[in-house]
């Protein structure tokens, strides 16, 4: 481990040392999705492009998975390096890996069996079913490959190697826009060949990090004879895990009741809005890797007993996680149209998408906030507010805004619901906070 980073009296340096390379690798693995849309929306085939946009939910509920054991694990690792336990570190590192590996398995054989109906579920239509079924169906396959990519490039950035975690992410993400023009132009393959680009990605970041792991971690293991973990450790994981898997289930069902709720509206609706979602998420990675950075800190902090440090290290992420949110609102907001165009030349959807993302856009720091709470929750071991959050934000919160919002503006209502969602959120992480962590740290 690198005990210096942890050490550090200097804050904000142990803090960008970390929080930089994650942020890095997650813009990048954004861009690598984005790659997906950009080098489909060339064919200028619509039907197509919406077909791998229903499909975003699929990538989305993969990576829940991951994070069951990739957050979870991490949040335990960390507070555990804290304390100096170095055998429940190899035990937790070796359950999660095997656990990933067996859980993607799982859910391999549950979205091939059910996948006709789950096309449906997500918002596929008779036009874009064969176009979407071909991308469901790789992912499908690949899902234990995906899902192990969350383990080891969260638990490394617990031992301190944060750049490490970031070159095999990177590494992926750039094989992967290496051959979506390849597999989905020159060689045809379409939304398949979209979803065989992305697979092959991640597959090679996994033996990427296997190798990390084996010749540079002084900690981790992935020896099958240590996963037998404590009720404890097992409840921490799952405690916390399940929380960040909800976050992202939440995001899948989210996208899911808007494109039900746009499909009245037509495919060049879902289109653009598929679109919007790529080109926020990278606004949001940008969020979650900074906000996430700080997490190592905040578990070790945690774990060592360090008040004052775990105070400084708020205050600093607060100041600095509101300054960037603002500053990407009014870039994203300013720069929509031509984001938009990108994409695609067709000025309905560039209409649609510019509207569409401004009002995604617009409550930015509300969320950098709700983050930043979010991820003190998880440091920490606080399982019930970080399930609330969980739970809030595009999930309970978001579901009930939307309805009163179709009901009450009808297509308008679709595009305002998650700005109203994130303030309401905004509020409840405020409340949350100031109850069950600042009496703690002030």
């Amino acid at each position: 481990m690198e005990n210096a980073l942890f050490q550090e009296k200097n804050i904000p340096k142990a803090y960008f040392k970390l929080s930089l390379p994650l942020m890095l690798s997650m813009v990048v693995t954004m861009i690598y999705n984005l790659a997906d849309t950009y080098f489909v929306a060339q064919t200028g085939n619509t039907s197509l492009v919406a077909g791998v946009s229903v499909c975003a939910p699929v990538f989305t509920l993969l990576m829940a998975f991951g994070n069951i054991y990739g957050q979870g694990g991490a949040s335990l690792v960390s507070r555990l390096i804290g304390q100096n336990d170095t055998a429940g570190v190899r035990r937790v590192s070796s359950f999660c890996f095997y656990a990933a590996i067996l859980t993607g398995a799982a859910a391999a054989v549950l979205m091939l069996a059910l996948r006709t109906p789950l096309l449906y579920l997500i918002g596929a239509s008779e036009d874009t079913i064969a176009y979407a079924a071909d991308y469901f169906t790789c992912m499908a396959i690949g899902a234990p490959a995906v899902i192990l990519s969350f383990i080891h490039s969260n638990l490394l950035r617990s031992e301190g190697l944060s750049r490490e975690s970031m070159i095999g992410t990177v590494g992926g993400a750039l094989l992967n826009i290496v051959l979506d023009p390849i597999l989905i132009s020159v060689l045809g393959m379409g939304a398949l060949g979209a979803a065989l680009a992305s697979v092959t990605g991640y597959l090679c970041a996994d033996i990427f990090f296997v190798i990390i792991v084996r010749r540079k971690s002084r900690l981790f293991s992935m020896n099958p004879s240590e996963i037998k973990i404590s009720a404890y450790c097992f409840r921490q994981i799952f405690g916390i895990g399940i929380p960040a898997a909800v976050v992202n289930i939440m995001q899948s069902v989210s996208q899911i009741l808007t494109n039900q709720f746009l499909s009245p509206y037509g495919d060049d609706k879902i289109a653009a809005m598929g679109i919007v979602m790529k080109i926020t998420l990278i606004v949001l990675l940008t969020m979650t890797g900074f906000s996430f950075g700080g997490q190592p800190l905040f578990g070790y902090y945690c774990g060592a007993g360090d008040r004052e440090s775990f105070r400084k290290l708020y205050q600093f992420c607060l100041k600095f996680i509101s300054f960037l949110a603002v500053v990407l609102t009014i870039v994203v907001f300013a720069a929509a149209k031509v984001l938009i165009r990108i994409f695609m030349e067709d000025a309905g959807i560039i209409s649609d998408g510019t509207l569409m993302l401004r009002c995604q856009i617009v409550t930015m720091v509300c969320i950098g906030y709700v983050l930043l709470v979010t991820i003190i929750f998880q440091s920490t071991g606080k399982v019930l507010g970080s399930f609330v959050l969980s739970l809030s934000r595009q999930g309970i919160i978001f579901v009930l805004v939307l309805l009163a919002a179709v009901h009450a503006f009808g297509y308008t209502g679709i595009l305002i619901a998650q700005a109203v969602s994130d303030g309401i959120t905004c509020v409840l992480a405020i409340l949350l906070f100031r109850k069950s962590v600042y009496p703690q740290i002030r």
